[in-house]
């Protein structure tokens, strides 16, 4: 089904156009596992679409559900939980488009969400992805809603990335521990998960971390440990290579030669910590995906503290020996976080659209609701 629908590939004259508009494209290899970025919640569809006498399989969408927070609303101190329903992974095959056969499987996924309750259902799309988001927009009438930033870091082959040992401690916090911190950390948050247990606790999430100053005493064996202290970071990383591969595809000969070259030079004179860039241009690669990003603190203390865990975190994928090649995260545009990631221009892009639509249930409209907060919580799930 895979071959037929063409996943993970795209043929020459798409490319071109691609080419045109950004340097460098990405593509998802599923690995053989179509349900891979769906079951891992409690209640999820795929949706395949048969052509001719022959029921030749030519295209397929999937779904899943779930509830999640739409943030705090002026009328309730707490937040607001909805039951949504993520559309992912439609495709058509090539020999098979404008045959109506993408709005059909929508339109019949849209039923699978509005019969198990779901009140909204989104779906994410590059912004140059013109002919998704008229698909969804105008046909379906989408609208699009928040536009995350996703920030990528290369993984250096050579040499770990500093994480100040002087000046912060790192320490791994329990799935029950990780739980409660977010559920104060992410309390006026847009899309937080209400089955957020779940994840920690999936073999599939490497851990959660928190990062303090090195001369703070904090103990997560104290009566309260959720009593963090005013200067802190955390985050969690779910590896997502046990379940998918990328590849980067279009990118200009030029360039990988000069990859290439920055491999080269970085693997003769290590002690010059150049910033090579791995090979992602011949295979697909692994990724390490982190999510849950918070912190606080005064005077770019946080921002240090954040950018010394996703050193620990570069130094985690480096150490893997599964193929892991680079670090991802995303964040909603004006998340504080945002200064204290670090990540590569070339490789980032924030033209990640969620686009929403209301399908039932409820007094407020989420859609045209002001966001309590510009925290956005991503799924690593969704990712």
């Amino acid at each position: 089904m895979e071959k037929l629908c063409e996943f993970g590939s795209s043929s020459d004259d798409d490319l071109k156009k691609k080419k045109k508009k950004r340097k460098v494209s990405l593509f998802v290899d599923l690995l053989g596992d179509p349900l891979c970025r769906v079951r891992h919640c409690s209640n999820y569809c795929m949706l395949i679409a048969e052509y001719g006498e022959k029921k030749e399989i030519v295209g397929t969408v999937r779904s899943c559900m779930k509830t999640v927070t739409r943030g705090k609303t002026i009328f309730r101190e707490f937040p607001v939980y909805v039951k949504v329903a993520y559309l992912l992974g439609l495709r058509v095959s090539h020999s098979h488009r404008r045959l109506g056969i993408g709005t059909c499987l929508v339109r019949k996924m849209e039923e699978w969400c509005v019969q198990n309750g779901a009140e909204y259902v989104y779906m994410a799309t590059d912004r140059a992805n013109s002919a998704s988001l008229a698909l969804f927009t105008q046909k379906h009438s989408f609208v699009p809603f928040r536009i995350p930033t996703v920030l990528v870091r290369p993984v250096h082959p050579h040499h770990d990335v500093p994480t100040h040992p002087r000046r912060c401690r790192i320490i791994k916090l329990s799935p029950s521990l990780a739980e409660a911190v977010y559920l104060r950390a992410f309390s006026s948050a847009e899309f937080f998960p209400k089955d957020i247990s779940a994840i920690l606790s999936n073999p599939l999430s490497l851990g959660t971390f928190l990062a303090v100053p090195t001369e703070c005493d904090w103990d997560p064996t104290q009566p309260d440990p959720t009593d963090l202290p005013p200067r802190h970071a955390v985050l969690s990383v779910w590896n997502t290579k046990d379940s998918f591969r990328l590849q980067v595809r279009g990118a200009p000969r030029l360039w990988t030669a000069a990859c290439r070259l920055t491999r080269a030079v970085d693997a003769c004179a290590p002690w010059m910590r150049v910033p090579s860039v791995p090979d992602v241009f011949e295979a697909a690669f692994g990724v390490y995906f982190m999510y849950g990003l918070h912190a606080r603190g005064e005077g770019g203390s946080a921002e240090e503290l954040m950018r010394s865990l996703c050193g620990f975190v570069h130094n985690m994928a480096r150490a893997d020996e599964g193929g892991c090649k680079a670090v991802v995260a995303e964040v909603g545009r004006g998340d504080p976080v945002l200064p204290g990631v670090p990540y590569w221009r070339r490789f980032s892009f924030g033209e990640d659209v969620w686009c929403m639509k209301r399908v039932g249930g409820g007094e407020e409209d989420w859609i045209e609701s002001q966001p309590s907060t510009p925290v956005v919580f991503v799924d690593p799930r969704d990712f």
